[in-house]
């Protein structure tokens, strides 16, 4: 469990991927535009 895991979030920061302990930033994003124009109209 470091830098050398995989799984780990610092592992997948260390190796600069994503995954589902450390998710993508942009389609976080856009996921969550999503729901608050469904939420606003």
């Amino acid at each position: 469990m470091g830098r050398g895991d995989q799984r780990s979030r610092r592992g997948k920061i260390s190796r600069g991927t994503y995954g589902r302990t450390r998710k993508n930033p942009r389609k976080v994003r856009k996921a969550g535009m999503i729901k608050r124009r469904a939420k606003s109209e």
